[in-house]
């Protein structure tokens, strides 16, 4: 009689991340696993890593404490940007059984039924520089929304940044094959469809050649019948294109939401960061999107803290943002991370200025989001309601990315309702 294999996943990070972790669900699954919460007891846990900061690293350290509570005899599985950037240091960790780096995480099927709990804790990783193919992966939790990734790894040097070391240079799908799982996530009944990468306006790189571009990737998708909704994650500035800008504007399928990282206002700074645009190429992007969607919701990156940011730089920053039709903004207190040009620059800001400044830009945010809404209030607006919560109420989110909350109706599960906004 077969023993059930059973296998419990968790994501730290971002989206692609969890679109890949939900693909190495589903290639667990054909191998005969079955699925458990990763509160549940299992057999197998992965955890599926960031590293973007050291936060990330420190709760990957407590999910692998918390499963030697659950199951001390469970193997567990440490991959992802983490595991990619500090092998040896995961290995270390008690309890960890696998360290999969960039290369391998894929081939997760491989290495468990190569390994029996007991062995030493084996790594298996290469040179990020050797990390050339790219992996096609998407998410399927709920009918609602899936996050398809599109494009992996970055040619950007930014002197903050981990991910061109834990992903390895920019590397996209092709679009025939995007159009195909665009049309194999739609024929699962999903309704909506958020495009991901690590610089996804960097689309069309395959085996070192260019062969495409984002826009040429949306353009083609926007012909999909069977798809009712696109979102773009997040777009560099400088790729985000007036065509880009215009194509969105006149769709009816890319929903009026950007998400573009600044991470300072301040032109120094920015230099500094290694950033590839200046502050005044931002506004022009803003304001253009803004004449022409004066609906459309727009999101922000910023980092606060990054080494020699004076006063002076900050309040540019602030005032900056203060000024920008936005909508929201990610708030991230820069933290040291070895092997970064960054930790090299002088004059470091103190732990606690940073989260004061931190804390000043969350409250901007709210502000921001609070302003944003009040400015729809009144209108009429398309919402794809997701599964009941817990409180007997609904969620859903307008085409422009408000959140809207009300009593459940089952009849509404990933459905696009015409809703006053109020």
């Amino acid at each position: 009689m077969n023993v059930e294999k059973t296998i419990a996943l968790h994501t730290l990070g971002c989206k692609l991340n969890f679109s890949e972790t939900s693909t190495m669900g589903r290639m667990l699954e054909r191998e005969g696993y079955v699925k458990r919460d990763f509160d549940e007891v299992a057999d197998v846990y992965v955890i599926n890593t960031c590293s973007v900061t050291e936060n990330a690293d420190k709760e990957c350290r407590q999910l692998v404490r918390r499963i030697q509570k659950q199951n001390s005899e469970a193997v567990v599985v440490i991959t992802g940007c983490y595991a990619q950037l500090k092998p040896q240091e995961i290995s270390e960790i008690p309890g960890v059984d696998l360290v999969l780096g960039a290369a391998e995480k894929f081939n997760l099927t491989e290495h468990l039924r190569n390994f029996t709990k007991g062995d030493p804790t084996k790594i298996c990783s290469c040179d990020i520089n050797e990390v050339n193919d790219f992996n096609s992966s998407f998410s399927v939790t709920d009918r609602t929304r899936t996050f398809l990734k599109v494009q992996d790894g970055c040619d950007y040097n930014c002197s903050f940044c981990t991910i061109p070391l834990a992903r390895g240079k920019s590397r996209s799908n092709t679009i025939d094959n995007v159009i195909l799982q665009a049309k194999e996530i739609a024929s699962k009944g999903v309704k909506e469809i958020v495009l991901t990468g690590v610089n996804l306006g960097d689309f069309g790189m395959v085996e070192g050649e260019r062969t495409s571009t984002f826009f040429e990737l949306c353009k083609e998708l926007e012909k999909i019948e069977e798809v009712s909704r696109y979102r773009i994650s997040s777009i560099e500035p400088n790729l985000l294109t007036k065509e880009i800008i215009e194509l969105v504007s006149n769709s009816k399928k890319f929903m009026p939401h950007f998400h573009i990282p600044l991470q300072s206002g301040s032109n120094k700074i920015l230099g500094l960061m290694r950033r590839r645009y200046k502050r005044e190429l931002y506004s022009e992007k803003i304001n253009l999107i803004k004449s022409l969607m004066p609906h459309c919701a727009i999101g922000v990156d910023v980092i606060v803290g990054f080494p020699s940011e004076s006063e002076e730089a900050f309040l540019e920053t602030f005032d900056f943002l203060h000024a920008l039709d936005v909508s929201y903004l990610h708030v991230f207190t820069y933290s040291e991370r070895p092997n970064t040009l960054a930790i090299d620059i002088k004059d470091i800001v103190p732990i606690h200025i940073r989260n004061e400044r931190n804390k000043i830009l969350r409250n901007l945010s709210y502000q921001k989001t609070q302003y944003f809404r009040a400015s729809q209030e009144g209108r009429n607006r398309i919402v794809l309601f997701e599964q009941e919560n817990k409180n007997g109420m609904m969620e859903g989110y307008t085409d422009n990315y408000i959140r809207i909350s009300t009593p459940f109706r089952e009849e509404w599960i990933n459905q696009e309702i015409d809703w006053e906004i109020r």
